[in-house]
């Protein structure tokens, strides 16, 4: 029988009745005549409630036993999603990571996946069973639990696709698909049928919730189709997958945004080999995330850089730059809070002129200011005043044709 690896989050799980539902929905796609592999989430609310319980007995619990804690969200998901469907008459067995064949390298809370061995998956599928897995979670070579970190589930599920070279894979969460914006920001938004894996990537790594990038960075990899659809109806939802040529007529497929980014400047950095690096290299080693970076053109021998990172990263930064700024013989250090990130998305970019053209007209007549630009193959990325990035995204959407009845 064709295999089918669906995933189910933490809400599609969220109490006996959601994990009921669950259980009805698995059964019948293997009465519809699929082997099926369910990987879940712990219920909503769960994976937090471990972490401040931790917190209650130990002001800096070791990652190691952070991961044996985490772990046991999932091993309750599919113990009761097992049980669930032994009710309703059909047969299930739950796997947590390690007996489904995870294996990981050894960093705890953010470990990779090293390989996938499925011998059990298999066994138990040919004898008949619904194979319900634990998301999150693998082992290391010398048996020690470990997890995935943020998107941990999809992974699992994608990766589970990959080794048993499913069919489909099927991420059920609380939406009904990818949208060309936030629904809740442009009403006029309309789910999308189809998605490039790269513009997905663009989307992910640019605000939307929808999927975290490195799932969609693995399905590309190892060319797993996934669809993402809404466990809470029976609606198709958007299939991700390697896009035609052809589809490249379609410009722009969507627009994202990132709320709570931070803007730092550094003014007049000397025009000389390694100043840069000397900036980057001691954001690096505080663990800073960075995202856009713009240099202005030099002017007497100095310089001005700025990027972005995220709002809450700016704490961590302190008077670190200031120190840095003075070492190389910069100015003054500006941060300033308040910015957002718009993001125009679309493979069609890579064949069609004038894109920019067009967001930058339709951002200026509305009264949009730009203070940064960023552009990749298939993307071009604005930063703004966060109180504008509403307004911008519609105007965008608007501009490009997105809406439901455009």
């Amino acid at each position: 029988m064709p295999l089918i690896v669906q995933k189910y989050g933490g809400t599609s799980v969220g109490n006996p009745e959601r994990i009921l539902n669950v259980a009805r929905r698995v059964i019948e796609t293997q009465q519809a005549g699929h082997s099926v592999v369910a990987v879940v989430s712990a219920m909503s609310g769960v994976t937090d409630s471990l972490i401040k319980l931790a917190r209650q007995v130990a002001d800096k619990p070791t990652d190691r036993e952070m991961d044996v804690l985490l772990a046991t969200g999932e091993q309750t998901t599919i113990a009761l999603l097992a049980m669930a469907i032994h009710s309703l008459g059909s047969k299930a067995i739950s796997l947590t990571g390690a007996q489904a064949g995870i294996l990981t390298d050894g960093i705890h809370t953010k470990a990779k996946i090293a390989n996938i061995s499925p011998r059990q998956i298999r066994k138990y599928l040919n004898e008949g069973y619904i194979c319900i897995v634990a998301g999150f979670q693998g082992q290391t070579l010398q048996g020690h639990i470990t997890t995935l970190g943020r998107g941990g589930s999809d992974l699992t599920a994608i990766a589970i696709a990959a080794a048993l070279k499913a069919k489909m894979c099927e991420i059920y969460t609380d939406v009904d698909g990818v949208y060309t914006c936030d629904p809740r920001v442009v009403p006029e938004a309309r789910k999308l049928e189809t998605i490039d894996y790269d513009e997905l990537l663009e989307m992910a790594s640019s605000g939307s919730k929808v999927m975290q990038s490195r799932s969609v960075e693995f399905a590309k990899k190892f060319q797993v189709p996934f669809e993402v659809r809404s466990s809470f109806n029976t609606n198709r939802g958007t299939i991700v997958k390697e896009e035609p040529l052809g589809l490249e007529n379609v410009v722009v497929r969507g627009i994202s945004i990132e709320r709570n980014q931070a803007k730092v400047t550094i003014t007049n950095v000397p025009d000389k080999p390694g100043t840069a690096s000397r900036i980057f290299t001691t954001l690096a080693e505080a663990n800073v995330i960075i995202d856009v970076i713009v240099q202005n053109v030099s002017m007497s021998g100095t310089t001005d850089i700025s990027f972005t990172m995220n709002g809450d990263e700016l704490e961590k930064i302190g008077g670190m730059l200031d120190a840095v700024a003075r070492e190389i013989g910069a100015g003054e250090v500006k941060r300033q809070k308040g910015v957002a990130k718009l993001s125009v998305v679309g493979i069609g970019m890579r064949s069609h002129s004038g894109v920019a053209a067009k967001l930058f007209e339709c951002l200026g007549h509305g009264g949009v200011n730009i203070q940064m630009i960023s552009t990749s193959e298939i993307k071009i990325a604005v930063i703004l005043d966060e109180v504008k990035i509403e307004s911008a995204a519609r105007l965008a959407h608007e501009a490009f044709g997105l809406s439901a009845d455009a």
